[in-house]
């Protein structure tokens, strides 16, 4: 007990669980906004890798780092475009629309992948973001190292789920894409386009998705390498309901999974590693998630319209 104390209270334990939480908290930003405005976005897996893909080429062809984020964003856009026309105005089934764009970014990652680099058994790695201490605020204890000793990417995560829940609440804009998701015939009724709102949160949110899978390889990883989102996409999804489709609760619902994560790493070079299959530790932060996601989704309220048409018109 005394060893997971220690553990728990550790500066590094928290770096790593805020380090984690970051890509997680810009793609399920990005799943929030298209489910807000009424469209469930199952390509947020593919969309991550061709994100973390696209990022870490455009470094390794010579672009500076803030490019790379920007070429991975514009590259979920691309394939959130498709996700949006196909389930938007046609209204084809978002379940599949979004599985199929799952396939085929990831499929057409790994198909660059080995058309850029044929010959290569391990991926070449590239000059990442460096942490990046803010004077004063870093040298405080235990908060220090966890929340102010990390690269520029972490920050732009949190500022970004700040801004996102200040245009969502405080916002015309933000009331627009709400009400998308809650009552897409009173927003016709008003003189916007339900469609448009709907397409353009689906292609934005996609592009936060692509820069969460940027995150990974131009700031955790250095590289690209095969399988390196690992679920992470799903783990967004489930995040947006732990957070009852609101910005804050969802950032607290990544950090606790990230601190989980975390947590299960430094478990296994504990006591408990030698008496305990590695397994058990790997299933420890998807356990103890699922049953924090069920205990805080009982009273979560779903957007009305969530995966419903809607065409012009209709009441």
């Amino acid at each position: 007990m005394n060893e997971l104390l220690d553990i728990l209270l550790s500066a590094s334990l928290w770096a790593a669980a805020i380090r984690i939480a970051s890509p997680l908290i810009f793609a399920t930003m990005g799943e929030l906004i298209c489910e807000r405005a009424g469209v469930l976005n199952l390509g947020i897996e593919g969309i991550m890798v061709i994100g973390a893909f696209t990022g870490w080429v455009a470094v390794y062809m010579g672009a500076p780092l803030w490019w790379g984020v920007a070429a991975a964003m514009l590259a979920g856009m691309a394939f959130g475009l498709i996700h949006a026309v196909l389930t938007v105005p046609f209204g084809l089934s978002q379940h599949v629309v979004g599985l199929g764009v799952t396939m085929l970014a990831t499929s057409s990652s790994y198909f660059a992948y080995r058309l850029l680099l044929p010959e290569v058994t391990s991926p070449p790695k590239i000059d990442p973001f460096q942490p990046l201490p803010i004077p004063g605020l870093s040298s405080l204890p235990l908060v220090g190292e966890a929340l102010f000793s990390q690269t520029a990417l972490t920050y732009a995560a949190f500022l970004t789920a700040l801004v996102i829940a200040l245009v969502l609440y405080r916002t015309p804009l933000g009331l627009a894409v709400r009400a998308a998701g809650e009552n897409p015939a009173a927003v016709e009724a008003q003189g916007l386009s339900v469609t448009a709102l709907r397409m353009g949160a689906v292609v934005f949110g996609s592009g936060l998705m692509a820069v969460g899978g940027s995150f990974l390889t131009l700031s955790a990883f250095s590289s690209f390498f095969f399988e390196m989102i690992n679920g992470r996409g799903w783990i967004c999804i489930a995040l947006v309901v732990f957070g009852a489709w609101k910005p804050g609760k969802a950032v607290l619902g990544a950090i606790l999974f990230a601190a989980f994560d975390a947590l299960q790493v430094r478990l296994q070079q504990t006591g408990f590693g030698a008496i305990v299959p590695y397994q058990v530790f790997l299933m420890l932060p998807f356990i103890l998630s699922i049953l924090a996601l069920i205990l805080m989704s009982r009273r979560a309220e779903v957007p009305a319209a969530l995966m419903q048409p809607f065409n012009k018109g209709e009441r």
